[in-house]
C-alpha cells in the first residue's frame, strides 16, 4: 500500500490538480503490479502560519510523507532510481511555484502490520494478489 499524505499551502494545487497527480501515482503503481486500490493519496492544505520550516512560518510549501508497505526497495540503487521517480513526476506540479519549499521522503514498512477490510493481503505477485488487482477490490484468499 503505498499512501501519499501531500501537506501544502494553499493554492499550490487545484481540484484537477490533485486528481491528475493521484491518478498519475497510482498508474505508476498498477505498472508495477499492483492494484489501484493499494494507493491512497491525501491532500492535507496547511495555513502557511501553521507551516513552519527552520521555525519559520513558510509561506509556500509542500512536504510529502510516502508510506510503502506493498514492497520494498531491495538495496540503495533501487531506493535512489524510487526518489528519481518521485522527483521527476512532482517537479512539473511543484516548480511552477516561485519560491516554493518542498521536499519529501519514504518510509518502508513491514506488510506484517498491514490489513485491508481485515484481510492480510496476498504475497506480492501471487495469484491472489493478481485477483486482487484484476477485481480491484479486496476479498478472501
Amino acid at each position: 500500500m503505498p499512501l501519499w499524505t501531500i501537506h501544502h499551502t494553499p493554492g499550490i494545487f487545484t481540484d484537477e490538480e490533485k486528481h491528475q497527480l493521484a491518478s498519475h501515482i497510482t498508474d505508476h503503481y498498477e505498472q508495477v503490479g499492483l492494484p489501484r486500490f493499494y494507493v491512497i493519496t491525501l491532500f492535507h492544505e496547511t495555513r502557511p502560519e501553521d507551516f513552519y520550516v527552520g521555525g519559520e512560518p513558510t509561506p509556500v510549501g509542500v512536504r510529502i510523507v510516502v508510506d510503502h508497505i506493498a514492497r520494498r526497495n531491495p538495496d540503495r540503487e533501487s531506493r535512489r532510481r524510487t526518489a528519481q521517480w518521485i522527483k521527476s513526476m512532482l517537479q512539473p506540479h511543484l516548480e511552477r511555484n516561485a519560491g516554493l519549499h518542498w521536499e519529501f521522503h519514504v518510509d518502508e514498512t513491514s506488510d506484517d502490520l498491514w490489513m485491508i477490510n481485515g484481510i492480510a493481503p496476498p504475497p506480492a505477485g501471487s495469484d491472489a494478489e493478481k485477483l486482487w488487482a484484476e477485481s480491484n477490490s479486496a476479498s478472501p484468499y
